[in-house]
Order: C-alpha cells, then sequence, then structure tokens
C-alpha cells in the first residue's frame, strides 16, 4: 500500500500542476486580450490540452480514491458477502474498460499520431504528447481496481 500512497500523492501534485498551469495560462489570455489588446495566439489550445490532462488523470485519480459517481442504493440491500461480489464485478469491468478502451486504444491513437506526424496547430507539439495521458490513466485505474480487488474487506 506504500507504493499507492506514492503514486497518490505524486498523481495529485500533477493535477495540482496541470491545474495551476490552466490557471496561469487563462488569466495570461484575459491579459493579453483585454489589456494589451492583441491575444496570445497559443492559449487556447493549451487550456485545451491542459484540460484533456486535468479530466482523463482526474479520472483515474478519483477511481483511486473511489470517488467516482456510483449509485449505491440496490447494493446496500443484499448481503455483505453479495455486495462484496458486486463490487468486484464492477471494478472487473472498470479493469476491462480501462484496458480495452484506454491502454490498447489510447496506445494506438498515440501511436498513430505519432507516426503520422501530427502537430497540434498553434504550439506545434505531438499531438501524440498531448493523447500520451489516455494510456497512463488507463494503467493507473487498473492498478488502483487490481489494488482494490487485493485489499481485504473490512
Amino acid at each position: 500500500m506504500e507504493i499507492r500512497k506514492t503514486i497518490d500523492k505524486v498523481l495529485g501534485i500533477a493535477l495540482i500542476i496541470i491545474m495551476s498551469a490552466m490557471v496561469l495560462n487563462v488569466l495570461w489570455q484575459v491579459f493579453t486580450r483585454f489589456v494589451i489588446g492583441t491575444p496570445s495566439s497559443f492559449t487556447d489550445e493549451l487550456a485545451r490540452y491542459l484540460m484533456i490532462w486535468v479530466g482523463i488523470l482526474g479520472a483515474a485519480y478519483a477511481a483511486g480514491k473511489d470517488m467516482h459517481v456510483a449509485i449505491d442504493v440496490l447494493p446496500q440491500k443484499f448481503s455483505k458477502e453479495t455486495q462484496r461480489k458486486l463490487s468486484i464485478t464492477v471494478k472487473l469491468v472498470v479493469i476491462l474498460f480501462a484496458l480495452t478502451a484506454m491502454i490498447v486504444g489510447g496506445s494506438r491513437l498515440v501511436y498513430v499520431t505519432y507516426v503520422l506526424e501530427q502537430l497540434s496547430p498553434a504550439l506545434q507539439i505531438p499531438l501524440a504528447y498531448v493523447y500520451f495521458v489516455i494510456p497512463i490513466s488507463g494503467l493507473l485505474i487498473v492498478y488502483y481496481k487490481v489494488s482494490d480487488i487485493l485489499k481485504p474487506m473490512a
């Protein structure tokens, strides 16, 4: 569990840094548009990419903290053993999604955009860098859910 705490801390700090960069970026955009009169050319695109990273990494963070949206009215009516089985089933479905859509699909997206050398219009950075967050987040979600399944029930 020490590894999980370290991952939680690093991920939390990364999210704070990305969110702070996004706030500073948007403030710069507002300043250049309304004070200087010439809007910065890259800030819109950078804000979009930072929002993607915050959203996708934030989903992994929420999955690790079990803070994701859940409807728990029905499971509460079941016995503890049935609740555990249902919880494991849900975690397995999440793992399956993260493996197929995020890790495999995200890796293919990164690979294709890297091979095609697609660049973002304003920043001129490879789009593979932007999309790389998808498989990273998928790996984190799989780690968290496997860890949750292996953790003894309280």
